[in-house]
């Protein structure tokens, strides 16, 4: 589970500024994408942290428009390649900080050109928070769905227009980035592929949230691997269990799409910086992962 025990608030909310103005809101954000680990992470474990190096990649801030506002994203690819396959990489509620950058260098060292757009950006700064209360509160709820998905859609174009080839597109995240994972994956035709790490899977609607990932489950447009832990317990198995019975009733995507349960693995066990780190199914996880992309065709 998130440590929301967190009392000392490191961070907060930037004074508005307008949100067509993403280069000045940018540069009042206090910290570089892919730089550090987020406050509100805390306590940190860096001593199991995984460290890719960026030898033989191309990495680092790239700024994405998407109708005018200018979006950060963390983009790791192999140096000098194009045609390359598309990850997206959708963050925690933490934001795009160093352990999502190691990530998207990963999947850049397995041949991918990944990118994890900063998706909080225009309500806030996520990663200044030192409690995760108030970063739900103040940035995290605030953050529409259908914001998500042009955000995404503007990112998957950014990408064919810089060495990616849009034709071979993955969609992964990690706890809230998980819940977008599945919905991204109902939205865009062109996702082939979706792994899901321990993202929520029901809700009440809301204005901002109108459909979860229950909901959706039936139009898929490419499979989704859910990767999800049995000691979660923000995420109780029953709701795996329904999500598995929307599957069964969808569209040949939706019925390809399975899951992975592990029997001891609690919230965030892949999230190698932080006590809930399970080596064993992360590193199973990962390899999960690039074989699912391989096997629809992101690859």
């Amino acid at each position: 589970m998130l440590n929301d025990d967190l009392t000392h608030d490191l961070g907060a909310l930037l004074p508005g500024q307008s949100t067509d103005s993403g280069a000045t809101r940018r540069t009042a954000l206090k910290a570089a994408l892919g730089v550090g680990y987020a406050a509100a992470a805390a306590p940190l474990m860096a001593q199991t942290a995984i460290k890719t190096p960026a030898d033989g990649l191309t990495v680092g801030e790239v700024m994405i428009d998407v109708n005018g506002f200018k979006m950060p994203a963390y983009r790791a690819a192999p140096a000098g390649k194009t045609g390359l396959p598309v990850v997206l990489v959708l963050s925690e509620i933490f934001g795009v900080h160093e352990y999502i950058a190691d990530t998207a260098r990963r999947f850049a060292k397995a041949g991918y050109l990944a990118i994890a757009p900063e998706l909080f950006v225009r309500q806030g700064d996520a990663q200044s928070y030192g409690e995760i209360a108030k970063l739900m509160a103040e940035v995290i709820a605030k953050v529409p769905d259908a914001q998500v998905m042009g955000d995404l859609d503007a990112t998957v174009k950014w990408a064919a227009a810089n060495g990616g080839d849009a034709s071979k597109l993955g969609v992964t995240g990690f706890c809230w980035g998980g819940r977008q994972v599945w919905l991204y994956a109902a939205h865009n035709p062109a996702v082939k592929a979706g792994v899901a790490w321990y993202g929520r899977l029901v809700g009440q609607p809301s204005e901002l949230s109108p459909r979860h990932p229950v909901d959706v489950a039936a139009r898929l447009n490419g499979p989704v691997l859910g990767l999800y832990g049995a000691a979660d317990t923000g995420i109780p198995l029953d709701t795996v269990d329904k999500m598995k019975t929307a599957l069964a009733a969808g569209n040949a995507a939706a019925k390809a799409s399975t899951f992975v349960v592990y029997p001891e693995a609690p919230h965030a066990f892949h999230a190698d910086y932080r006590p809930s780190f399970r080596k064993e199914p992360a590193e199973d996880g990962w390899k999960r992962a690039l074989a699912w992309f391989k096997q629809h065709g992101v690859a």
